[in-house]
């Protein structure tokens, strides 16, 4: 099977294979390790990076089944994974297709509970904001080392001027304050911040109209 690509700005960007999902996973682990919501599904510093790992090996197993997903080089500088509306809620079917038991077995039953609480939060608030047809940023990670290059641009301007030529608004959820200027910066804005309840971690809804890389 080869590389399948998608033009962008800067280069191509890569469909992310199935035989990638492992150094993906260590890659996002690390670019998330301190990421508010990370602190809360494993309060464990001495866990976190492993469970982490565990915890995006299933994210990108699924996006790839329901969505796309990308990186921007052989090297996995960076990921994103984008959904189609009405495949971001994770159902028990699809989470059993995207292997289920292999997840639960890797973050183990405390992060699995923590995890699926706080996802029924963000699903609660994607139901509310958006409930017409849409794109969804699920998550986009840079390697530490490669951050401040240019990756997170090469990875969200490409797919972001395909939905404008396809008039679909974006939406997206992060619980990392320091990520809300960048995403304004390519047009989203904050329609929502809450604090996701149960926990002390404030969330973001963002959402991005259609047609602003024609504007």
């Amino acid at each position: 099977m080869g590389i399948m690509t998608v033009p962008a700005d800067s280069g191509d960007l890569l469909r992310l294979k199935k035989e990638q999902i492992g150094p993906a996973a260590e890659m996002l682990a690390r670019a998330f390790g301190q990421d508010p919501k990370m602190g809360y599904f494993v309060p464990d510093e001495g866990k976190r990076l492993e469970i982490t790992r565990h915890h995006f090996e299933f994210l990108l197993r699924y996006g790839l089944i329901y969505g796309e997903v990308y990186a921007t080089s052989p090297r996995l500088e960076g990921v994103a994974v984008w959904l189609p509306a009405k495949k971001v809620e994770i159902t028990l079917w699809r989470a059993l297709r995207a292997g289920l038991f292999q997840f639960r077995k890797g973050v183990g039953k405390e992060a699995l509970e923590r995890i699926l609480s706080f996802s029924d939060y963000l699903d609660t608030l994607h139901r509310r904001h958006m409930p017409g047809p849409h794109h969804y940023l699920f998550f986009i990670g840079v390697d530490p080392a490669c951050q401040g290059k240019g990756y997170a641009s090469r990875l969200i301007r490409p797919v972001l001027a395909r939905l404008d030529g396809k008039g679909l608004p974006c939406y997206l959820v992060t619980q990392n304050e320091q990520n809300v200027a960048l995403y304004e910066h390519y047009g989203f804005r904050v329609i929502e911040k809450s604090l996701v309840p149960g926990t002390e971690v404030e969330s973001w809804a963002m959402v991005r109209e259609a047609g602003l890389s024609r504007s």
